[in-house]
C-alpha cells in the first residue's frame, strides 16, 4: 500500500510539474491600449526581478514618462505616481541595481522589453535600473544606415539576422549590448504605437499622463495564450 501511494504522489508531482509553464508573461494595461510581454528566461535577473515588482504593484499608478517617437516608451519610475505635471520625473527607483544580462541572441528589435539605466560614467558596467524599463518602438533601417551605426562603435558588428529584422519589424540597433533585453511584446503592439505618438513637453513627458497596471498572467491564462499563438502561428505558415 505505501508502495502505491508513493508512486501515486510521485505521478501527482510529475504531473503539476510537466503542466507547469515554461515561460513567464504579464500584461501591461493603460489608456491607450494593452501588451501582454513574454519575460525571457536567459535573462532571469531581470526576469525575477520584474515577476516580483508586478507581483507588489510597484509598477501600479505609475506613468510613461519618457516617450520618442521612433524610438522608445519608457516608464516604471515610482515616483511617478501622482506626480505633478512640471515634475521632473526618470531618477527614481528601489535603491539597488540588477547586474547587467547580455545575451548576443536578444536585440532591440521594435517591441522587446529593455532596462533603462544610468549613463556609462556613472555605471560602467552597465547595471540596469531596479524599476526603469523601456519598450522598442523603434524605426526600420536600411544596410547603409545599419553599417554607419557599427562604423559609430568599436568590435561592434549586426548579424545578419539581426540586420533582417531590423530592415523589416525595425528597431533601436545602437542600443545592443549597451543595455539588457529581458522580454518582448507578444499581443497589442499598437499599444506602444499609441503612447509613442502622443504630444509631448519638457523632458519627452507626454502630456497627457498615460498610467499603467502590471499584472502576472497566471498559469491558465498562460496555456490559453500560448494555445492562441500556436494558431496564429500555424496560419501564418501555411
Amino acid at each position: 500500500m505505501k508502495k502505491l501511494l508513493t508512486l501515486f504522489l510521485s505521478l501527482c508531482f510529475l504531473s503539476a510539474f510537466a503542466a507547469k509553464p515554461k515561460n513567464h508573461y504579464v500584461k501591461i494595461s493603460t489608456n491607450k491600449g494593452e501588451v501582454i510581454v513574454r519575460l525571457y528566461n536567459e535573462t532571469p535577473l531581470h526576469r525575477d526581478n520584474f515577476l516580483k515588482l508586478a507581483k507588489e504593484g510597484v509598477y501600479n499608478g505609475t506613468i510613461f514618462h519618457r516617450v520618442i517617437k521612433a524610438f522608445m516608451i519608457q516608464g516604471g519610475d515610482p515616483d511617478s505616481k501622482n506626480a505633478t505635471p512640471e515634475a521632473t520625473l526618470g531618477n527614481g527607483g528601489l535603491p539597488y541595481t540588477v547586474p547587467a544580462e547580455f545575451r548576443d541572441s536578444l536585440f532591440h528589435k521594435k517591441g522587446v522589453l529593455a532596462a533603462a539605466r544610468e549613463g556609462d560614467a556613472e555605471n560602467p558596467t552597465k547595471a540596469s535600473s531596479s524599476t526603469q524599463f523601456y519598450i522598442v518602438q523603434g524605426k526600420v533601417w536600411t544596410d547603409s544606415t545599419l553599417n554607419v551605426t557599427e562604423a559609430k562603435r568599436l568590435k561592434f558588428k549586426i548579424p545578419e539576422s539581426h540586420r533582417t529584422v531590423y530592415k523589416t519589424i525595425g528597431g533601436t540597433p545602437h542600443l545592443d549590448r549597451n543595455y539588457t533585453v529581458y522580454g518582448e511584446v507578444v499581443k497589442g503592439l499598437e499599444m506602444v504605437d499609441n503612447i509613442a505618438a502622443m504630444p509631448t513637453g519638457k523632458g519627452d513627458r507626454p502630456t497627457e499622463d498615460v498610467k499603467m497596471t502590471v499584472t502576472v498572467l497566471s498559469k491558465k491564462e498562460v496555456r490559453r495564450l500560448e494555445r492562441e499563438m500556436k494558431k496564429i502561428d500555424k496560419k501564418a505558415n501555411k
